[in-house]
């Protein structure tokens, strides 16, 4: 096979793959980054954010922006703003439609005794906010609780008189609002869902997992969540007949307000790759205590932040050449916020009066000069075509008891790219310091913090995965290759229990050594250093020569051609990402660059996806559209949803609902519009997704083609 004969080819020019220990960077510049990344740091300010409960546009998660600004600014970064963007439940942001603010001043639940005047109180959201139902609205009201078991259907409610009355559910709040208030009358929701289940979901019968309601929904109403324990008793009682009299008291409600979007930056030194940014993302957002998910992610970047300042302002780390930025949104939305906005933003907030009321100078370190970018506020189209890559961490700490296994997440395969394989490096080298010292006592760099454990990271380089921020990214209206660095699973997700003592420090500063290292090398990558990147690209090709053979192996049904056929579309848009990075061109690179080139042409005959010239709907090519930008399904909407209901369809496209081999709907449907992308016909589009998450009918992707076309997100090719 002509791919493989590539292959081969470019192991030849690549001998001696890695060259030095640790890799990529030299050895002074990665001493000096294991050396300054703090675990505690981290956990500290984690700790810090996990305080507040942070839902979107809320006084709380305005708190802990403040909280974060206050801390770049005392750490000495440039640029540090809080964003603002509108978020009223009109403003549409790309595919995002804006959702309103929530806040909650107050929601108790309480068990009136039948027979006399005591109470019970049965969840308290001064006390654990987790307990009301995100978009609860107002309400005081005493009445009966009925349950209707799962909730989601008709039959659930058949011979239940429920108007009035609160049922209890095991679904979402959200996913019963509809039927059980809008249909049949109920008054409100009392849940006890499973969301995010693990193996361990359900064995802590005293956890209360967070719950959500419908933002868009007419069927206003609130809801709060019990545990397993509450539920079952509940359960038991109404079971035998008994009669539950609750009275629920809430101040809540949605409001016109604001997504706020932090962000500061560490300016890049040479004029002409300074525009370019790298940036680092995590989602600020989250019920309390939030901690692994995701006061993490946010408390590593900024340590990852102040680590890289600090070692940049005492010179012992070179300036980078391109800008590196910090932006910690709310999830999704306040991305998808940023990267669509037209630039229009408000006023600031003045943390820095704070600062000088504590009487100190500067922070405890050589605080370097400011050094102006001269970009202005980021946001919007523009500013994101200067985004080279980002780094986004959503849940890098879990300590032991999470029982979290650390990823780094490879891009989709619509996005080939060297970014992810940066990282895959950086975290392979850690996992083999951190096993040696495990195991002897002795390594050179264990990257052990004085307050975590000692245990071996065992990192894993994980096939794409969806759920956070780096959807956005790399998205075909962006095309942003994205690292993605997070634990799954995690035992304590979404609930109560998500605290910070059950967050490593040592786990921390590992995550923020792998993310700081990546960020470094990539804001600091040119052709001068082009050759270390090219590496990571020659060990990729071999992953993905082992991943075609085994994928082939599984697909016994099928000839397993469509994988093979799309094999080799893979490998000339990979050495591309590194050659589009660093702004060369094969013929004009260096020696090792035009070599690569010409193999690739040499050998290229063949390599393309099956063609096929029978004018049936097979062959017709598809083209995304310049706008809407963003993913189908983002937060809380779904654009596809909406505008497929608009234009009278009851029923969904099949491929929406497909479990394939490696994939689900949301997979195939979501890598289906990015590969429309490139102007593939349905068959090559088939063959992608195929060879991505297991052979899916080409009758499916045509169907979702068509209907991606007739709500106008893609186009035929005249």
């Amino acid at each position: 096979m002509k791919w493989a004969a590539l292959v081969l080819g470019i192991f030849i020019v690549s001998a001696g793959v890695w060259g030095q220990k640790p890799p990529l960077l030299a050895e002074r510049d990665v001493a000096a980054i294991a050396g300054e990344i703090s675990g505690e740091t981290a956990k500290r300010n984690l700790e810090g954010i996990a305080r507040f409960h942070r839902q979107r546009g809320s006084l709380e998660f305005h708190f802990a922006a403040l909280l974060v600004a206050v801390k770049l600014d005392f750490y000495g970064l440039s640029d540090v703003s809080i964003l603002r963007f509108p978020a009223d439940g009109k403003v549409l942001y790309g595919t995002q439609r804006s959702r309103p603010a929530w806040d909650a001043r107050d929601g108790e639940l309480w068990e009136i005794k039948a027979g006399s005047d005591a109470v019970e109180k049965i969840a308290d959201y001064k006390a654990e906010p987790v307990a009301l139902a995100e978009d609860s609205e107002s309400a005081d009201v005493a009445t009966e609780l009925v349950d209707v078991g799962g909730g989601m259907k008709d039959s659930d409610y058949a011979g239940t008189d429920v108007k009035g009355k609160i049922v209890l559910v095991s679904a979402q709040p959200g996913a019963v609002q509809d039927l059980a208030v809008g249909k049949f009358g109920a008054v409100g929701i009392v849940s006890y869902a499973q969301n995010q289940k693990t193996a361990w979901s359900g064995e802590n019968l005293d956890a209360v997992r967070w719950g959500h309601l419908e933002t868009f929904s007419p069927n206003k109403t609130f809801g709060f969540m019990v545990s397993l324990r509450t539920a079952h008793v509940f359960q038991s009682r109404l079971a035998k007949g008994e009669k539950i009299r609750l009275h629920a008291v809430v101040k809540a409600g949605q409001h016109p307000g604001n997504y706020e979007v932090v962000t500061a930056t560490i300016p890049g030194s040479d004029t002409k790759l300074k525009n370019d940014e790298i940036v680092f993302s995590c989602h600020l957002d989250h019920q309390r205590p939030g901690a692994n998910d995701n006061a993490s992610g946010c408390a590593t970047i900024l340590e990852a932040a102040r680590a890289l300042q600090h070692l940049i302002s005492v010179g012992k780390l070179a300036r980078p050449a391109r800008t590196i930025r910090f932006v910690f949104p709310p999830e999704i939305e306040g991305t998808m916020a940023l990267m669509n906005s037209k630039g229009d933003k408000s006023e600031a907030v003045d943390w820095r009066e704070f600062i000088n009321m504590t009487g100190i100078d500067g922070p405890p370190m050589n605080k370097p000069e400011k050094h102006e970018s001269g970009l202005g506020l980021p946001g919007g189209v523009e500013w994101a075509k200067r985004v080279k890559a980002v780094v986004h961490m959503d849940m890098v700490g879990g300590g032991p008891e999470t029982k979290a296994v650390f990823h780094v997440t490879r891009g989709p395969m619509s996005l080939p790219s060297f970014v992810q394989d940066v990282a895959w490096a950086f975290a392979e080298w850690v996992n083999e310091e951190s096993y040696q010292f495990a195991a002897t006592g002795k390594a050179e760099y264990p990257l052990v913090s004085a307050e975590g454990g000692k245990e071996p990271l065992r990192a894993e380089y994980s096939a794409y995965t969806m759920g956070s921020d780096h959807d956005v990214y790399q998205d075909s209206s962006f095309g942003i290759p994205a690292i993605y660095l997070n634990d799954w699973p995690d035992r304590f997700i979404h609930t109560n229990l998500d605290s910070a003592a059950n967050i490593d420090a040592t786990k921390l500063k590992r995550a923020g050594f792998i993310g700081a290292a990546s960020g470094y090398f990539l804001a600091r990558l040119n052709e001068e250093n082009v050759e270390e990147a090219l590496r990571l690209v020659r060990l990729d090709i071999a992953r993905l020569v082992i991943e075609i053979a085994w994928k082939r192996t599984q697909v016994s049904a099928y000839d397993g051609g469509e994988i093979q056929r799309f094999a080799g579309t893979q490998l000339r848009p990979l050495v591309k990402s590194v050659t589009n990075f660093v702004g060369v061109q094969f013929e004009r690179g260096t020696p090792t660059l035009a070599q690569i080139g010409q193999n690739l042409d040499r050998n290229g005959e063949g390599m393309s996806l099956r063609a096929l010239n029978d004018g049936g709907e097979s062959a017709r090519r598809y083209r995304r559209k310049s706008n809407p930008k963003g993913p189908m399904a983002v937060f809380g909407f779904d654009y596809f949803d909406v505008e497929w209901a608009k234009r009278g369809h009851m029923t969904k496209p099949k491929l929406l609902e497909y479990q394939g081999l490696w994939g689900a709907g949301e997979e195939y449907a979501y890598e289906v519009l990015n590969f429309a992308h490139e102007n593939r016909n349905a068959q090559e589009i088939d063959d992608a997704v195929s060879a991505e998450y297991g052979p899916v009918p080409l009758e499916m992707v045509e169907e979702y083609l068509r209907a991606l076309e007739e709500i106008g997100v893609v186009e035929r090719e005249k």
